[in-house]
Protein backbone atom coordinates (compact mmCIF):
# COMPACT_ATOMS: atom_id res chain seq x y z
CA UNK A 1 0.00 0.00 0.00
CA UNK A 2 2.62 2.05 0.75
CA UNK A 3 4.50 1.57 -2.03
CA UNK A 4 1.46 2.27 -4.36
CA UNK A 5 1.26 5.61 -2.49
CA UNK A 6 4.89 6.88 -2.82
CA UNK A 7 4.61 5.68 -6.71
CA UNK A 8 1.91 8.10 -7.34
CA UNK A 9 3.81 11.06 -5.35
CA UNK A 10 5.73 12.55 -8.29
CA UNK A 11 2.67 12.56 -10.51
CA UNK A 12 0.61 14.50 -7.78
CA UNK A 13 3.33 16.80 -7.10
CA UNK A 14 3.75 17.75 -11.14
CA UNK A 15 -0.19 18.37 -10.79
CA UNK A 16 0.16 20.75 -7.82
CA UNK A 17 3.25 22.68 -9.57
CA UNK A 18 1.49 22.95 -13.14
CA UNK A 19 -1.48 23.99 -11.59
CA UNK A 20 0.45 26.79 -9.55
CA UNK A 21 2.20 27.63 -12.39
CA UNK A 22 5.18 27.40 -11.26
CA UNK A 23 8.55 26.22 -12.39
CA UNK A 24 10.39 23.70 -11.20
CA UNK A 25 13.25 26.23 -9.84
CA UNK A 26 10.35 28.56 -8.21
CA UNK A 27 9.36 25.62 -6.39
CA UNK A 28 12.68 24.53 -5.27
CA UNK A 29 13.52 27.78 -4.15
CA UNK A 30 10.38 28.37 -1.67
CA UNK A 31 10.81 25.12 -0.43
CA UNK A 32 14.41 25.39 0.56
CA UNK A 33 15.59 22.97 -1.87
CA UNK A 34 17.47 22.68 -4.97
CA UNK A 35 16.27 22.51 -8.81
CA UNK A 36 18.49 18.96 -9.36
CA UNK A 37 16.80 17.11 -6.12
CA UNK A 38 13.15 18.45 -6.76
CA UNK A 39 13.57 16.91 -10.88
CA UNK A 40 15.17 13.84 -9.12
CA UNK A 41 11.33 13.98 -6.91
CA UNK A 42 9.24 14.33 -9.71
CA UNK A 43 10.80 11.50 -11.92
CA UNK A 44 10.82 9.20 -9.24
CA UNK A 45 14.71 8.55 -8.95
CA UNK A 46 14.07 10.31 -5.37
CA UNK A 47 12.40 10.40 -2.32
CA UNK A 48 11.84 13.02 -0.23
CA UNK A 49 11.47 12.60 3.25
CA UNK A 50 8.59 14.15 5.69
CA UNK A 51 9.98 17.13 6.15
CA UNK A 52 10.49 18.17 2.56
CA UNK A 53 6.93 16.48 1.37
CA UNK A 54 5.09 19.09 3.88
CA UNK A 55 7.48 21.88 2.74
CA UNK A 56 6.68 21.28 -1.08
CA UNK A 57 2.91 21.11 -0.01
CA UNK A 58 3.36 24.58 2.01
CA UNK A 59 5.22 26.17 -1.21
CA UNK A 60 2.60 25.52 -3.13
CA UNK A 61 0.26 26.62 -0.57
CA UNK A 62 -1.87 23.15 -0.92
CA UNK A 63 -5.65 23.01 1.26
CA UNK A 64 -4.48 21.31 4.35
CA UNK A 65 -6.95 18.25 3.17
CA UNK A 66 -4.68 18.07 0.31
CA UNK A 67 -1.28 18.08 1.99
CA UNK A 68 -2.19 14.97 3.80
CA UNK A 69 -3.33 13.49 0.73
CA UNK A 70 0.30 13.84 -0.46
CA UNK A 71 1.68 12.48 2.70
CA UNK A 72 -0.10 9.79 2.12
CA UNK A 73 0.93 9.69 -1.33
CA UNK A 74 4.64 9.78 -0.14
CA UNK A 75 3.87 7.21 2.12
CA UNK A 76 3.72 9.23 4.82
CA UNK A 77 0.91 9.39 7.95
CA UNK A 78 -1.06 12.64 7.64
CA UNK A 79 -0.38 15.61 9.47
CA UNK A 80 -3.59 17.21 9.92
CA UNK A 81 -5.92 16.60 12.13
CA UNK A 82 -9.91 16.05 10.02
CA UNK A 83 -12.02 16.87 13.11
CA UNK A 84 -15.81 17.43 12.47
CA UNK A 85 -17.05 21.06 13.75
CA UNK A 86 -19.30 18.85 15.71
CA UNK A 87 -16.57 17.15 17.38
CA UNK A 88 -15.88 17.06 21.19
CA UNK A 89 -12.73 18.24 20.68
CA UNK A 90 -13.73 21.53 18.57
CA UNK A 91 -16.25 22.63 21.42
CA UNK A 92 -14.77 25.70 22.40
CA UNK A 93 -14.51 26.17 19.02
CA UNK A 94 -17.82 25.90 18.08
CA UNK A 95 -18.83 28.04 21.30
CA UNK A 96 -16.18 30.81 20.35
CA UNK A 97 -18.16 31.00 16.39
CA UNK A 98 -21.40 31.18 18.02
CA UNK A 99 -20.05 33.82 20.15
CA UNK A 100 -19.09 35.90 16.55
CA UNK A 101 -22.19 35.06 15.16
CA UNK A 102 -24.69 36.73 18.08
CA UNK A 103 -22.34 39.34 18.15
CA UNK A 104 -23.50 40.70 14.67
CA UNK A 105 -27.23 40.72 15.46
CA UNK A 106 -29.07 42.20 14.10
CA UNK A 107 -27.21 41.23 11.00
CA UNK A 108 -27.40 38.30 9.68
CA UNK A 109 -24.22 35.81 9.50
CA UNK A 110 -23.49 32.45 8.69
CA UNK A 111 -20.60 29.87 8.83
CA UNK A 112 -19.92 27.58 5.57
CA UNK A 113 -17.55 24.58 4.89
CA UNK A 114 -15.81 24.72 1.38
CA UNK A 115 -18.76 23.44 -0.61
CA UNK A 116 -21.07 26.58 1.24
CA UNK A 117 -23.15 23.98 3.11
CA UNK A 118 -24.41 25.51 5.97
CA UNK A 119 -23.18 24.80 9.62
CA UNK A 120 -23.93 27.73 12.05
CA UNK A 121 -26.11 30.95 11.68
CA UNK A 122 -27.96 33.53 13.81
CA UNK A 123 -31.37 33.80 13.67
CA UNK A 124 -31.08 37.04 11.60
CA UNK A 125 -30.66 34.88 8.60
CA UNK A 126 -34.26 33.29 8.79
CA UNK A 127 -35.71 36.86 9.36
CA UNK A 128 -34.20 37.86 6.40
CA UNK A 129 -34.67 34.79 4.14
CA UNK A 130 -38.32 34.54 4.77
CA UNK A 131 -39.97 31.66 3.46
CA UNK A 132 -37.89 29.64 1.01
CA UNK A 133 -38.83 26.13 -0.34
CA UNK A 134 -38.41 23.12 1.70
CA UNK A 135 -36.27 21.44 -0.87
CA UNK A 136 -33.43 23.95 -0.38
CA UNK A 137 -33.63 23.15 3.06
CA UNK A 138 -32.93 19.67 3.21
CA UNK A 139 -29.34 18.83 4.27
CA UNK A 140 -26.75 19.74 3.82
CA UNK A 141 -27.93 23.17 3.07
CA UNK A 142 -26.29 24.73 0.49
CA UNK A 143 -26.28 28.58 1.06
CA UNK A 144 -24.90 29.51 -2.67
CA UNK A 145 -28.36 27.12 -4.19
CA UNK A 146 -30.54 29.18 -1.41
CA UNK A 147 -29.23 32.22 -2.60
CA UNK A 148 -29.60 31.81 -6.05
CA UNK A 149 -32.55 29.07 -6.58
CA UNK A 150 -35.64 30.87 -8.39
CA UNK A 151 -37.02 29.08 -5.26
CA UNK A 152 -34.98 30.67 -2.80
CA UNK A 153 -33.49 34.53 -2.81
CA UNK A 154 -33.32 35.00 -5.98
CA UNK A 155 -36.48 36.56 -7.23
CA UNK A 156 -35.69 38.98 -4.46
CA UNK A 157 -32.35 40.21 -5.45
CA UNK A 158 -32.57 43.51 -7.73
CA UNK A 159 -29.21 42.94 -9.46
CA UNK A 160 -29.26 39.18 -9.69
CA UNK A 161 -27.77 39.40 -12.80
CA UNK A 162 -24.15 41.05 -11.09
CA UNK A 163 -24.67 39.77 -8.06
CA UNK A 164 -25.09 35.95 -8.98
CA UNK A 165 -21.84 35.98 -10.75
CA UNK A 166 -20.02 37.76 -8.15
CA UNK A 167 -21.15 34.78 -6.36
CA UNK A 168 -20.11 32.06 -9.00
CA UNK A 169 -16.90 33.89 -9.23
CA UNK A 170 -15.70 32.43 -5.42
CA UNK A 171 -16.92 29.68 -6.45
CA UNK A 172 -14.88 28.96 -9.05
CA UNK A 173 -11.74 30.74 -7.60
CA UNK A 174 -12.33 28.13 -4.43
CA UNK A 175 -12.74 25.10 -6.99
CA UNK A 176 -9.49 26.69 -8.78
CA UNK A 177 -7.61 26.50 -5.37
CA UNK A 178 -8.94 23.53 -4.19
CA UNK A 179 -10.48 21.10 -6.72
CA UNK A 180 -13.29 19.47 -6.14
CA UNK A 181 -16.02 17.52 -8.43
CA UNK A 182 -18.79 18.92 -5.57
CA UNK A 183 -17.96 22.45 -6.39
CA UNK A 184 -17.58 21.81 -10.28
CA UNK A 185 -20.88 20.48 -10.07
CA UNK A 186 -22.42 23.36 -8.05
CA UNK A 187 -20.93 26.07 -10.25
CA UNK A 188 -22.55 24.45 -13.50
CA UNK A 189 -25.66 23.50 -11.39
CA UNK A 190 -26.26 27.66 -10.36
CA UNK A 191 -24.02 29.05 -13.92
CA UNK A 192 -27.37 27.40 -15.55
CA UNK A 193 -30.15 28.90 -13.11
CA UNK A 194 -28.44 32.61 -13.29
CA UNK A 195 -29.14 35.36 -16.25
CA UNK A 196 -26.22 35.41 -18.49
CA UNK A 197 -22.88 37.60 -17.19
CA UNK A 198 -24.15 41.68 -18.04
CA UNK A 199 -21.80 42.24 -21.18
CA UNK A 200 -22.16 46.01 -20.16
CA UNK A 201 -23.04 46.07 -16.27
CA UNK A 202 -23.25 49.89 -16.80
CA UNK A 203 -21.61 53.23 -15.10
CA UNK A 204 -22.08 52.09 -11.62
CA UNK A 205 -19.96 48.39 -11.67
CA UNK A 206 -17.25 48.60 -9.37
CA UNK A 207 -16.28 44.59 -10.46
CA UNK A 208 -15.78 42.93 -6.94
CA UNK A 209 -17.61 45.13 -5.05
CA UNK A 210 -20.95 44.31 -5.78
CA UNK A 211 -23.87 44.47 -2.91
CA UNK A 212 -26.48 42.26 -2.32
CA UNK A 213 -29.74 44.82 -3.37
CA UNK A 214 -32.71 43.14 -1.76
CA UNK A 215 -36.72 44.04 -2.70
CA UNK A 216 -37.83 45.00 0.64
CA UNK A 217 -41.51 46.53 0.83
CA UNK A 218 -41.90 49.25 -1.27
CA UNK A 219 -37.82 49.41 -1.50
CA UNK A 220 -34.87 47.78 -1.27
CA UNK A 221 -32.00 46.31 1.77
CA UNK A 222 -28.36 47.26 0.69
CA UNK A 223 -25.97 44.93 1.90
CA UNK A 224 -22.08 44.48 2.02
CA UNK A 225 -20.60 41.16 2.64
CA UNK A 226 -17.21 40.25 4.60
CA UNK A 227 -15.48 37.18 4.73
CA UNK A 228 -13.46 35.51 7.60
CA UNK A 229 -11.51 32.40 8.03
CA UNK A 230 -9.14 31.06 10.48
CA UNK A 231 -5.43 31.65 9.40
CA UNK A 232 -3.10 30.18 11.56
CA UNK A 233 -5.16 26.52 12.09
CA UNK A 234 -3.57 22.94 11.48
CA UNK A 235 -7.13 21.59 11.97
CA UNK A 236 -8.63 20.40 8.15
CA UNK A 237 -11.82 21.05 9.34
CA UNK A 238 -10.94 24.77 11.19
CA UNK A 239 -9.02 25.48 7.43
CA UNK A 240 -11.83 24.84 5.54
CA UNK A 241 -14.64 27.22 7.23
CA UNK A 242 -15.45 30.50 5.99
CA UNK A 243 -18.07 33.12 8.08
CA UNK A 244 -19.75 35.22 6.06
CA UNK A 245 -21.40 38.51 7.40
CA UNK A 246 -24.13 40.57 5.47
CA UNK A 247 -24.13 43.96 6.90
CA UNK A 248 -26.08 47.02 6.20
CA UNK A 249 -24.67 49.65 3.41
CA UNK A 250 -27.23 52.23 4.48
CA UNK A 251 -28.70 53.50 8.00
CA UNK A 252 -32.59 52.59 6.40
CA UNK A 253 -31.33 48.73 5.83
CA UNK A 254 -29.57 48.80 9.45
CA UNK A 255 -33.05 49.86 10.61
CA UNK A 256 -34.96 47.33 8.49
CA UNK A 257 -32.74 44.16 9.85
CA UNK A 258 -33.64 45.40 13.68
CA UNK A 259 -37.19 45.55 12.66
CA UNK A 260 -36.86 42.43 10.84
CA UNK A 261 -35.31 40.27 13.63
CA UNK A 262 -37.89 41.81 15.71
CA UNK A 263 -40.70 40.76 14.16
CA UNK A 264 -39.03 37.29 13.53
CA UNK A 265 -38.82 36.69 17.10
CA UNK A 266 -42.21 37.31 17.94
CA UNK A 267 -43.89 34.94 15.51
CA UNK A 268 -40.65 32.12 16.33
CA UNK A 269 -41.05 32.15 19.78
CA UNK A 270 -44.25 31.89 21.88
CA UNK A 271 -45.15 34.56 24.79
CA UNK A 272 -43.06 34.45 27.84
CA UNK A 273 -40.39 32.12 26.44
CA UNK A 274 -36.69 32.68 26.26
CA UNK A 275 -35.87 34.14 22.11
CA UNK A 276 -33.92 30.85 20.73
CA UNK A 277 -30.11 30.74 20.58
CA UNK A 278 -28.65 33.05 17.44
CA UNK A 279 -25.67 30.93 16.96
CA UNK A 280 -27.38 27.33 16.87
CA UNK A 281 -30.14 29.04 14.79
CA UNK A 282 -30.75 26.99 11.25
CA UNK A 283 -32.06 29.02 7.99
CA UNK A 284 -35.67 28.62 7.76
CA UNK A 285 -38.39 30.37 6.56
CA UNK A 286 -41.58 32.22 9.37
CA UNK A 287 -43.18 29.81 11.22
Amino acid sequence: MTVERAAGFPGVLREWRARRRLSQLELALAAGTTQRHLSFVESGRSHPGRTMVIRLAESLGMPLRERNALLLAAGYAPAYPQDHLDDPRLAPVRAALTRVLDGHLPFPAVVVDRFGDLLLANEALAALAGPVAPELLAPPVSVPRVLLHPDGLAGRIVNLDEWAWHVLDGLRAEAARDPHERLTALVAELTALVPERPRDPGPGYLGFAVPLRLRHGDGELRLMTTLTHFGTTTDVALAELRMEAFLPADDATATALHDLLVRHRARVSPAGSAAPTPGGAGLRGPG
